[in-house]
């Protein structure tokens, strides 16, 4: 399968899951997430779905700065918006993956251990776009993602007309892509003026 080069750059995001530990499903219980994964489950690569992949990977950051792994399965995931808003859902699927959170329809775990399910909501009153929280001990993030301040290119802009109505050529199918891909990557490269997070 070929991708962007730039996806291999990209930090990955590493968690111990208990669950997995439970079940010998991996050893120790250790997970680790790279941005190809996500874009397997998305379909896709967008700044919607790097931002969600940025917002896990810098919430999870401070929200564990002790050093110690974020615990998958342990982490409440609180959105401001409802699930059908915007691309609430595509970021919902994407930290549902990275944390285990859901929101009802999750894993119910085995004896009262365990359960991924009730640990996802949204169109909560949060100031912030997504809050992750831990349930050991209550502590949070506030994690906000602005795009908008990574350029979008006029070629882009011109392109993305033929691209809807599939009248592209197949230069400017190529071309196209390559300047999705680039404002993506930028986004990366830019972590720190797209995220924000209060504690």
């Amino acid at each position: 399968m070929k991708y962007p080069n730039f996806f291999d750059d990209i930090e990955s995001i590493k968690l111990q899951d208990d669950l997995a530990d439970f079940l010998s499903s991996t050893e120790d219980g250790l997970i680790e997430f790279n941005y190809i994964d996500v874009v397997k489950l998305a379909g896709h690569s967008c700044p919607t779905v790097a931002g969600a992949y940025l917002m896990a990977l810098e919430g999870l950051k401070i929200l564990y700065k002790n050093g110690s792994l974020p615990k998958r399965g342990e982490i409440k995931v609180i959105f401001s918006k409802n699930s059908l808003d915007d691309t609430t859902g595509v970021v919902a699927n994407v930290f549902t993956q990275i944390t285990g959170a859901t929101e009802t329809y999750g894993f119910k775990g085995i004896q009262n251990r365990f359960a991924r399910h009730s640990l996802m909501s949204f169109g909560q009153d949060i100031k912030s776009d997504i809050r992750l929280q831990r349930v050991d001990n209550g502590n949070f993030v506030d994690i906000y993602y602005n795009p908008s301040v990574i350029f979008v290119e006029d070629e882009q802009k011109e392109l993305m007309p033929k691209m809807i109505k599939n009248i592209a050529s197949k230069d400017e199918k190529e071309r196209f892509g390559q300047l999705w891909q680039d404002r993506v990557h930028n986004i990366f490269k830019h972590r720190h003026k797209v995220i924000k997070i209060d504690q």
